[in-house]
């Protein structure tokens, strides 16, 4: 990689076209399988929104933004169970810009929302993702994300499975 690589919180000078078009590639070959996640289609304004509904962080190579995710608090009402509990936070508008995807950009981003949950006081970390995303499960799997749920979103065409990860306390000195 020709430079760092910078995890920050977005600022709100950072464009948003660059963000969804990324967000496009990264989920691509998703939608090329069938699946209609918000993020292969969304237009600029549903980035900004879904950025701007929690803790969003960006990654950057020479000031060009190359990944993002964003950690919620627990959501209640929502028509998950699971993130209506007050001890989940769950993340998601989650990408890698396809050509930098394995050199690990993505572990360093699940780190920090794993690490900023457990400095909010969350007990347990949440995602979702479309039941036939074997190769996403899989991965998550590695990571210590266990299946707690199933939920049929309105805007998506696949029933999601909802995975969870207890977060250790941090330990005070």
């Amino acid at each position: 990689m020709p430079a760092a690589l910078i995890i920050r919180p977005y600022r709100e000078e950072d464009e948003i076209p660059p963000i969804t078009a990324m967000l496009h590639a990264a989920y691509a070959p998703l939608a090329a399988m069938g699946l209609r996640y918000t993020a292969t289609y969304q237009e600029d304004e549903v980035t900004l929104k879904r950025l701007l509904r929690g803790f969003p962080f960006v990654g950057e190579f020479a000031g060009e933004i190359v990944a993002t995710v964003t950690l919620y608090s627990s959501e209640p009402g929502s028509d998950c169970n699971w993130y209506g509990r007050p001890e989940v936070f769950s993340f998601g508008q989650f990408g890698v810009r396809p050509d930098l995807q394995g050199r690990g950009i993505g572990s360093k981003l699940m780190r920090l929302m794993e690490d900023e949950a457990r400095q909010k006081g969350a007990e347990e970390l949440a995602l979702d993702t479309a039941e036939g995303a074997y190769r996403l499960r899989d991965w998550y799997a590695r990571c210590g994300y266990r299946e707690v749920e199933r939920v049929s979103w309105g805007n998506t065409n696949y029933t999601s499975v909802i995975l969870s990860k207890a977060l250790e306390p941090t330990s005070s000195s």
